[in-house]
């Protein structure tokens, strides 16, 4: 997993007609963008806040395009390569994603500021510059699958306690697993049953696509080469898109003129969500020479105000051996609603070793509890917002990293990171990162390498303490090659 998608660390549930509106879990979702760097910042664990002269100062914090004395362009392809282990009720399986992505790009132009005859020229305000950048900051792509066979209870165990719960109301799903012969009240009409035998064959499949990008335009100022302020707005984009399904097979008892038949059965649950969204935020960021080999940095990032356009849909299919198919749905829900993401907080150090490199390392502070959705006249949030209070936490993530001169053009670089999960009870996402740079002239290259592990329960239906999770363990091999030039 990447250390910039800890939201697949969060248990995925699986959703009804009368819940599937418990967009909690995608608010959070939504709010774990990362910090967009060049590979240069990546190999050093994505330590940012108080490096400076970098490209990714203007997504990271914008005064560092103070230190620029020239203009600069660059841009970052990566190619990912993910991969899981599941074990679902003793039973293991193994799936893998690599794809290939457009990382970052920016250009920053250095504008010197006008002096008058006779004054200091390193005392004052010595430039202004600006710089435009896109980031891709959020990757959702996953690929889930596992399977087995589960003695203790089904999918249809969770249909019969809706029905229980909230009735058969007319086009939800346990209306549709009444209608497909999964469930039945055996003439009570009121206390719903599973009609499956124990010991069906369960298989699950999840796979999602999408990320989340931004575009950023920053300014950042130099006094008198001591400090430097900065601000940006940011343009966030969504897209997500998830497909996934729930298959069983096994033996049920029907009732066929009036006599109870057995009949071997295959139903398949399934869900498709389609998210898109566009939203805006501001930082402001400061950074300081305490002496010239030590700096510090801090930057806020105001919440990303977002419009989410929503699409989710379900379906449910059966076939009965020696008897009839079932089929129901899809049915697509819509909504379109607004959502803020919290702030965020972060403040570094760096030290700089003369012409051996330098070490740098920040902290940054996230609380997720106050992701909040709003409503409107067809959507109350209030469900909603009540859930990320009680499930999600805040976090604090760390960063640092190292950068060595080997040669007057060749660089090695190593760093370390800690992304915190923001589900409550959740493992933390583990990052390790290292890279090589090269300079020749008014033209670089960077190389960085990302291994990143970390975990996440699915859960596919709930149907008591007995329900079935598959364990996912899961790593990102992350390749970024950042080509530049100073002008």
């Amino acid at each position: 997993m990447k250390f910039r998608y800890t939201i697949l660390l969060v248990a995925f549930l699986a959703i009804s007609t009368h819940s599937f509106a418990q967009y909690a879990k995608d608010a959070v979702r939504f709010s774990t963008a990362q910090t967009g760097t060049t590979s240069c910042l990546k190999a050093m664990g994505n330590a940012t806040t108080a490096v400076g002269g970098d490209m990714s100062s203007i997504s990271a914090n914008p005064a560092g395009l103070g230190y620029f004395t020239h203009s600069e362009v660059s841009f970052t392809p990566e190619f990912d390569s993910y991969s899981n282990k599941t074990s679902y009720i003793g039973q293991p399986s193994a799936a893998t994603r690599n794809t290939p992505n457009f990382n970052n790009a920016g250009v920053v132009f250095y504008n010197q500021l006008s002096k008058n005859a006779g004054t200091d020229r390193n005392r004052g305000w010595l430039s202004l510059n600006v710089g435009l950048g896109y980031n891709r900051t959020n990757n959702y792509y996953e690929k889930v699958q596992y399977g087995a066979k589960n003695s203790a209870n089904s999918i249809t165990d969770y249909y019969a306690n809706l029905a229980n719960s909230q009735g058969l109301t007319q086009g939800s799903l346990q209306d549709w697993a009444s209608q497909s012969q999964l469930i039945d009240a055996y003439g009570t009409a009121t206390h719903f049953q599973s009609n499956t035998f124990p010991g069906v064959q369960q298989a699950g499949f999840i796979t999602r696509t999408g990320g989340e990008s931004g575009y950023d335009i920053s300014v950042g100022a130099n006094y008198s080469n001591k400090l430097y302020l900065g601000m940006g707005v940011g343009i966030g984009e969504i897209r997500y898109h998830t497909n996934t399904s729930f298959g069983e097979t096994g033996q049920l008892s029907v009732l066929e003129n009036g006599s109870a038949v057995t009949r071997g059965f295959n139903s398949v649950y399934s869900q498709f969500q389609d998210t898109k969204g566009e939203g805006y935020n501001f930082k402001f960021g400061a950074m300081y020479k305490l002496i010239e080999n030590v700096r510090v940095g801090g930057v806020i990032t105001t919440p990303t105000f977002y419009t989410v356009d929503d699409s989710f849909n379900e379906g449910l299919t059966n076939k009965l051996s020696n008897g009839p198919n079932y089929s129901n749905g899809p049915v697509e829900y819509p909504l379109t609603y607004n959502m803020r993401t919290p702030f965020k907080f972060a403040g570094g150090l760096s030290v700089f070793l003369g012409n051996i490199g330098f070490i740098t390392g920040d902290v940054e502070r996230v609380d997720y509890t106050t992701t909040h959705i709003s409503s409107n006249d067809t959507y109350t949030s209030d469900y909603d917002n009540g859930l990320i209070k009680a499930n999600y936490r805040a976090i604090t993530n760390y960063h640092a990293g190292a950068e060595i001169k080997v040669a007057d053009t060749f660089f090695l670089r190593g760093g370390y990171g800690l992304q915190g999960n923001p589900l409550k009870g959740g493992a933390d996402t583990k990052m390790i990162t290292g890279g090589l740079g090269y300079r020749v002239g008014n033209y670089y290259v960077d190389a960085a390498y990302i291994n990143v592990k970390g975990s996440q329960n699915v859960t596919q239906y709930d149907a008591g303490p007995a329900t079935p999770a598959a364990a996912v363990s899961a790593t990102n091999n992350n390749f970024f090659l950042t080509i530049g030039l100073r002008y």
